[in-house]
């Protein structure tokens, strides 16, 4: 599937207040991706650098504001899009004794997943089920039948814990209570910002992964969009590490865009199916 993919941020700070941004807008660099255009803008032209954070082809951007102002950045690319399939009843779970050793971290609790203080709520609505892909599913079910999905009732510091309490949250904190559900189990899971195509309206997305089988695999308590409409952008622990913008300084944010569409169709023809990414690192040619 080939996605043209947009996205414009803007901020405003103090003048005289020096200002450092960190971006997380670029489709990220895997071999499930490949990234066929792209440009970023950023407006105005000032000191910036490009690097990429680790083997999951995360992609950073950082700009400086010596003097503070307004400063904006678009992206824009075009990417092919390829994603595995597999059956469910050949899913299983990885017990912690055979998961490799770089699989362990996403096993623990972390800022905004404390799987350590769920774990007996974990217990006791999903830890009599068949291990599996099946029982993740369930988990996604929970989730989508017991927590609203509501805009504006929860902040950048709400956590999983918070989530599971008060049963409101956004794609973030579903995808956050999913994480520490799947983690209170010892199954491997982690968070991912993506490109979402058909989600309304358009914005930022962000789903999970839970590690089954050996690999990956991609799902969405929101049901909101096709998976294999994703274009991702980010992969960490939680949203703390793959924050769409961090800021050192004082800023306020004045306009945030977001578009995606197919360039070789109207849409998805995703059948339900599990899909999962490789996420090897693409290097080119």
């Amino acid at each position: 599937m080939k996605l043209a993919v947009r996205s414009e941020v803007a901020y405003r700070s103090d003048r005289g207040y020096p200002c450092t941004y960190v971006f997380n807008l670029a489709a990220a660099n895997i071999n499930a991706q490949q990234v066929e255009d792209e440009s970023l803008l950023v407006d105005p032209d000032v000191s910036r650098d490009h690097y990429e954070t680790d083997s999951l082809g995360n992609r950073l951007t950082r700009c400086q504001l010596a003097d503070g102002g307004s400063l904006s950045v678009q992206y824009e690319a075009v990417v092919s899009v390829t994603h595995s399939s597999g059956i469910v009843a050949d899913i299983e779970e990885v017990p912690p004794g055979r998961l490799p050793l770089s699989i362990l971290p996403y096993t623990y609790p972390s800022r905004y997943c404390q799987s350590d203080r769920l774990m007996r709520m974990a217990q006791s609505e999903f830890g009599r089920m068949e291990p599996g892909f099946t029982r993740v599913l369930a988990i996604c079910d929970w989730i989508y039948r017991r927590v609203d999905y509501l805009s504006g009732t929860t902040n950048a510091h709400t956590s999983a814990f918070e989530t599971a309490t008060e049963r409101q949250g956004v794609c973030r904190d579903f995808a956050h209570l999913g994480i520490a559900f799947c983690r209170a189990l010892n199954i491997p899971a982690r968070f991912v910002s993506a490109y979402a195509l058909e989600l309304q309206p358009q914005d930022f997305h962000a789903v999970f992964e839970a590690y089954l089988g050996g690999r990956w695999w991609l799902f969405d308590p929101t049901r909101l969009v096709p998976l294999d409409g994703l274009v991702r952008i980010g992969t960490g622990r939680d949203a703390a590490d793959i924050a769409f913008a961090t800021i050192w300084g004082v800023a306020e944010t004045t306009m945030q865009s977001v578009s995606v569409r197919r360039l070789d169709g109207e849409r998805s023809e995703w059948d339900g199916s599990p899909v999962s990414v490789d996420v090897t690192p693409h290097r080119g040619a």
